[in-house]
């Protein structure tokens, strides 16, 4: 279910060019870790920030904002019939927590050379895997939670440790207990998946069309394959504590390209936890 919390189309201050006879649509959250859906009559072109986004046949796009984004965006459309038009999106500001630890040994905080290696090699292919750009609109079926349980973590909170400031968090973390079952929030395509990676786990990443992508974290059991397109609903894996993490949990993130989205933002209340089977 998407919380669509603005209907920017007829509140956004902008210059005008010409006559545009088909509305524009967006709704989200234009606000840091927001995501913002787009609809411009069909046959017309966007760019976002200066950079030309994909839009669907129908004319279905998204527009994302990361954790620490530009006060300001710029959106600018050329319709079908040559009229352009262009917004700019002041983008609202969040407060994050943080959280500054002292005392820790060395090795809690920074990894040795030899993990340094295998880190930039998996990082190499989750992000390779953001870079996936298909036509697909499977977002438009909008999300759900991937599993029920206590919110332990939320997005934009970040830790020092030792003094270092620490890659704040991008995403929400859901304290279940292992073997909880893990499903997949929206329809999508598994872009990749790995029974243990050093910092994540058991990890799968599902690709949702026009760039935007989930990825689920520390799972105890992996149960789809990369390639394997899946419905909302159906199960990826199971609950766990592997990579780094101090307990059973799961972590949901979620990126258009590069751009950090808070999952949480996309959903309702968290569910009662489920009692269905695995």
């Amino acid at each position: 279910m998407l919380r669509c919390c603005l209907l920017l189309a007829a509140i956004l201050a902008a210059p005008w060019y010409g006559t545009v006879a088909e509305a524009l649509e967006l709704q989200g959250d234009v606000v840091e870790g927001g995501l913002v859906f787009g609809k411009a009559p069909p046959g017309s072109a966007v760019q976002f920030d200066g950079e030309r986004i994909r839009v669907s046949p129908r004319g279905d796009f998204l527009l994302g904002f990361s954790r620490d984004a530009d006060r300001e965006s710029v959106l600018e459309i050329r319709y079908p019939d040559g009229t352009r038009e262009r917004k700019v999106l002041g983008v609202a500001q969040r407060d994050y927590e943080v959280q500054k630890i002292d005392g820790l040994p060395p090795s809690k905080v920074t990894p040795d050379a030899r993990s340094m290696k295998r880190i930039r090699r998996e990082q190499a292919l989750i992000n390779e895997a953001r870079k996936r750009d298909d036509a697909r609109t499977d977002y438009l079926a909008g999300f759900v939670w991937p599993t029920s349980g206590r919110i332990s973590g939320v997005y934009g909170s970040q830790r020092i440790l030792n003094g270092k400031p620490k890659r704040p968090h991008f995403g929400v973390d859901i304290a279940a207990p292992t073997g909880t079952p893990v499903r997949a929030p929206a329809p999508g395509i598994v872009s990749l998946t790995a029974q243990d990676m050093y910092f994540t786990g058991g990890t799968v990443m599902v690709d949702h069309g026009h760039g935007l992508s989930s990825v689920f974290i520390h799972m105890s059991k992996v149960l789809v394959k990369q390639g394997e397109a899946v419905r909302q609903g159906d199960l990826l894996g199971e609950v766990g504590a592997t990579g780094r993490a101090t307990g059973p949990h799961l972590h949901w993130g979620m990126n258009l390209f590069n751009r950090r989205i808070d999952p949480q933002r996309l959903v309702g209340p968290m569910p009662a936890a489920s009692t269905s089977p695995r």
